[in-house]
């Protein structure tokens, strides 16, 4: 890699970090800010970073951030939130994320000609998962009802999880009978042992720390390492084994998050070190700085030689991913619930694609499918957009969503989307 690109990446980690707090409630997100310094010095712009010649580097760099974060959402998750955030997540999650996937499928279809008929069903199945990330300011502002905040996070929070198995299972069609493994031995290996491997992973990490930690014998500083290194192990193995070292991350944290929240009273370990949130800070702040650094390399060697190939169809089919493939199902998983159009229409509009599909896309293009470059084109092309529109979008229509909601609760006071006003908001 280029020195003067590893200085420049630094450069805007050190100034993101000084000025983090005042850009928050402006239209430039964090992704926003590192994928246009990374479009600045790729190949379109000073041309300091080159995808070709690093590819390890990219690819080493967006699956370590998505490792990390898929083990610490998971492990963030708790059944109680799923009750509480009451009908939310679960229809957003069991009905919203099929039908979005099912629906972008179709929509490809006459779009992206190039495709086959897997290939398509990768692109929904990819462009399906949200990122909380592109959009905080309308995940977190306060203004906003806890409701629609909770759920929006939980639905983020496990629906690149979810979506795993289809991807790995449509890949798997996709590149059958062109030497890779076919459907049934990748459900053995991707789903089974990949599932397996991550539950052992998991618990055994979870009951090693509670072991330690009634007995006092490990250190605040290093109890985080010790947490890091479970979903790397879980990956690793699970690669060994010829599985998804995604789904055995994803697995270990919701293994490790149930586990380690169980732990006995009587063991003397004070709450909040029992508390997976609090024992997957680190894990959860390093894949934090690894996906905004994947953003800067999003922009330069993907985005950017994406932008180069350019079609009316790719722009078209990514914004119809963003808007009508995702608002849609939001309407259709929430009918009946009694959340007025307003609301669906600020949960169906803040769908961000992040990077969960960003490493989808490139792992579906290391598989040399045959329609593999214009797959990623799109997916580069949509996950762009979105950097762009959710992030600007989202102190705006916060603000004016929490006014409306205000304004409405004054004559309304039984409003659905007040349901947990006198609970806890969820972080």
């Amino acid at each position: 890699m280029n020195g003067w690109a590893v200085v420049v990446a630094g450069g805007v980690v050190v100034g993101y970090g000084a000025l983090s707090r005042r850009l928050s409630s402006t239209v430039f997100s964090g992704p926003m800010v590192f994928m246009l310094f990374g479009l600045a010095i790729g190949p379109l712009g000073l041309d300091l970073l080159d995808g070709a010649k690093d590819p390890e580097v990219t690819r080493a760099l967006l699956e370590s951030a998505l490792v990390l974060l898929l083990f610490a959402d998971a492990a963030g998750i708790r059944a109680r939130d799923l009750r509480r955030e009451e009908f939310l997540p679960l229809r957003l999650l069991a009905v919203g994320l099929p039908v979005t996937m099912a629906l972008g499928w179709l929509v490809a279809w006459p779009l992206l000609p190039g495709l086959g008929v897997w290939e398509l069903a990768l692109v929904g199945i990819i462009l399906a998962p949200t990122d909380a990330a592109l959009g905080q300011q309308a995940f977190s502002n306060k203004r906003v009802p806890p409701l629609i905040r909770g759920g929006l996070t939980v639905e983020s929070g496990l629906n690149d999880g979810l979506a795993l198995p289809f991807f790995v299972l449509a890949l798997a069609a996709a590149g059958e009978g062109q030497g890779y493994p076919g459907v049934a031995e990748t459900f053995l290996r991707a789903l089974l042992l990949s599932g397996a491997i991550g539950v052992a992973a998991g618990w055994s990490g979870a009951s090693l720390l509670r072991w330690s930690l009634a007995r006092g014998w490990s250190s605040s500083d290093w109890r985080q390492f010790l947490v890091l290194v479970v979903p790397v192990i879980a990956y690793a193995l699970c690669s060994m084994g010829a599985g998804s070292g995604f789904i055995g991350a994803w697995v270990a944290g919701l293994a490790f998050g149930i586990h380690l929240r169980r732990t006995p009273a009587d063991l003397g370990i004070r709450p909040q070190d029992s508390d997976p949130a609090q024992s997957t800070r680190f894990t959860e702040r390093l894949g934090l700085l690894l996906a905004s650094l994947s953003f800067l390399v999003f922009g330069a060697v993907i985005l950017g030689p994406a932008l180069e190939h350019l079609t009316w169809r790719i722009v078209v089919y990514a914004l119809l991913s963003l808007t009508i493939v995702r608002i849609l199902p939001v309407a259709l998983a929430l009918a009946g619930t009694g959340l007025r159009p307003a609301s669906v229409a600020y949960i169906g509009w803040f769908g961000p694609r992040g990077l969960a599909s960003l490493v989808f896309g490139l792992l579906a293009l290391e598989e040399h499918l045959p329609g593999g470059t214009l797959l990623s084109e799109v997916i580069a092309v949509t996950v762009g957009l979105s950097i762009i529109l959710h992030g600007a979008s989202a102190p705006f229509l916060g603000n004016r969503y929490g006014a409306w909601f205000t304004r409405t609760l004054r004559g309304t006071p039984d409003l659905r989307e007040n349901a947990l006003a006198h609970h806890d908001a969820p972080p």
